[in-house]
């Protein structure tokens, strides 16, 4: 079994600054992809920004120049730097991760999901 917990989430202004984080943890032997999604209320879940298998990064178009994405391999954790936030990036965050555990195949994990909200 594998446990993605995030942590970082919060209330900022506008204009203002969150890191969030994602720690993976069970019985890992390897994780692939690893990134962050997003769900606004009324709102389909949506990539933010990713690690791809292939050690490349994906960024959703709302967010180039504002966020950036971190990985620590060793830890198996995930960071999201956001920066000049807007009220529209309020959401509730998610950690994915891909992960190969013992005896088992690849498989998708989230995390609960942490709460951001931006006010203008």
């Amino acid at each position: 079994q594998v446990q993605l917990m995030e942590s970082g989430g919060g209330l900022v202004q506008a204009g203002g600054s969150l890191r969030l984080s994602c720690a993976a943890s069970g019985s890992i032997v390897s994780i692939n992809a690893m990134g962050w999604y997003r769900q606004a209320p009324g709102k389909q879940r949506e990539l933010v920004a990713a690690f791809t298998s292939g050690g490349t990064t994906n960024f959703a178009d709302f967010v180039k120049g504002r966020f950036t994405i971190s990985r620590d391999y060793v830890k198996n954790m995930v960071h999201l730097q956001m920066n000049s936030l807007k009220p529209e990036d309020t959401a509730v965050y998610y950690c994915k991760a891909t992960v190969a555990t013992l005896g088992s195949p690849r498989l998708d994990y989230w995390g609960q999901g942490t709460q951001v909200t931006v006010s203008s």
